[in-house]
């Protein structure tokens, strides 16, 4: 009896991972801004020419739902363990997920932005179809300052996220603890001080920053965890709820990966957190 309770639960668990998203491309009409990339490599790293959004629409919804920005540096995107690995993950507990494919800036700072708000447009669109309530914005690496980007640099009420989630994120421009490649890919290698400012996350947080959950490893190489550490700072200062998990070992990039040592953490207090929203 219990064989056959176990066969079941793998074979519905076949099925769950089987389902095809609903793929809707962002820009219907043509994109407002350009990045001069003009055709799409499918294979290795992604880079993109067709921005889309991947849609997991949840069975029974709780009214979450999130639009993850997988990473890559801005020059192309790990789109499995940052960005589709996720999905029955919070599919199971009744969050409709989204993964973005965004363009790369490839000169031109704006079109990542563009991309990630268009993105939330549509979902809030779809608000009805899929019971959203509440529509989150998530990223990793630089795909988390993409996400901290939308949180700070919103327009209006369809492009305001009402909860952020990050993993290890770059969030700062500040040479002196930035990622650099991120850096260079969406500034350019002698941008303006100005410039650096105005994507330094950390600089442009206010009151009306939606709620966070961030994630870093302590011995994180490629994005110091200061990034992290000094953002949750600024929202703690403007009165914004935020949740800080760091961890001493890890490294950086592990995304869904099971090989990350504090994997079980990282989902459970997500998961206990995503509770406390839905309330």
């Amino acid at each position: 009896m219990k064989k056959l309770a176990l066969m079941s639960l793998l074979f519905v668990s076949t099925l769950l991972a089987a389902q095809e998203p609903v793929k809707i491309k962002l820009w219907q009409n043509g994109a407002p801004n350009d990045n001069g990339m003009t055709s799409q490599v499918e294979k290795g790293p992604l880079y993109v020419a067709e921005p889309t959004i991947e849609v997991y629409p949840a069975k029974e919804s709780n009214g979450l739902a999130i639009v993850m920005c997988p990473g890559g540096g801005y020059s192309h995107l790990a789109m499995n363990h940052e960005g589709h690995d996720m999905a029955n993950w919070f599919n199971s507990q009744g969050i409709t997920y989204a993964v973005l494919t965004y363009r790369m800036p490839n000169g031109n700072n704006e079109v990542p932005l563009s991309d990630a708000q268009q993105a939330l447009r549509i979902m809030r669109q779809h608000a009805k179809e899929w019971n959203i309530q509440k529509l989150g914005i998530m990223g990793a690496s630089a795909g988390g300052h993409l996400a901290s980007t939308a949180a700070t640099h919103f327009t209006d009420a369809e492009t305001r996220p009402d909860f952020q989630i990050l993993f290890y994120p770059v969030i700062t421009m500040d040479p002196a603890y930035t990622h650099m490649g991120s850096h260079d890919n969406l500034l350019g290698k002698n941008p303006s001080k100005e410039l650096e400012q105005k994507y330094s996350n950390e600089l442009q947080v206010t009151p009306e920053t939606p709620q966070a959950f961030i994630m870093h490893s302590s011995d994180d190489g490629a994005v110091p965890v200061a990034n992290s550490v000094n953002y949750y700072t600024a929202l703690v200062k403007n009165g914004v709820s935020a949740s800080l998990h760091t961890y001493p070992v890890g490294g950086h990039g592990w995304g869904f990966r099971d090989s990350f040592p504090y994997k079980r953490q990282w989902t459970g207090e997500l998961e206990k957190w995503l509770r406390e929203l839905d309330r």
